[in-house]
């Protein structure tokens, strides 16, 4: 173990993608095949090319994971991020995921999430200070 050199990985490595197959191949003589991970992105522009809002997700082993889910701020309220969920979730569904998860923090969007039939499974008090970050899912209907 005394040779062994840990470095930051180069950009020719990171396109090959070869530690992500050597995880996914030990995982599945675990949990059998699956399909690699699939992106979702979204983005909501106005006639003019404004960039109102937009979601960034992804589906890993059957589960919609959403990373940003963002609506400029004279727009909330009015459907947007509700459709840009519901489009993501479709899309999900259609990729085989069969669950969601995301976090938000308590002054972002829990009840937003709560509205669209996510749960909290986890908090973390003070993950920002004084704020909780919120771990949330939902089951997909298809």
């Amino acid at each position: 173990m005394e040779n062994i050199a840990i470095t930051t990985v180069s950009p020719e490595e990171l396109r090959s993608g070869e530690l992500g197959r050597k995880l996914r191949h030990y995982n599945y003589g675990v949990v059998g095949e699956y399909p690699e991970q699939q992106y979702i992105h979204l983005s909501a522009r106005d006639g003019s090319g404004r960039l109102l809002g937009g979601l960034r997700s992804f589906v890993f082993l059957y589960w919609l994971n959403i990373e940003v889910l963002f609506v400029e701020a004279d727009l909330r309220g009015l459907g947007l991020g509700s459709r840009l969920l519901a489009q993501a979730e479709r899309q999900a569904i259609d990729l085989g995921a069969k669950n969601a998860k995301l976090d938000t923090f308590e002054w972002q969007a829990p009840a937003f999430y709560q509205k669209h039939g996510y749960e909290e499974y986890a908090r973390i008090d003070n993950y920002a200070p004084r704020f909780y970050l919120a771990s949330m899912k939902k089951t997909l209907a298809r």
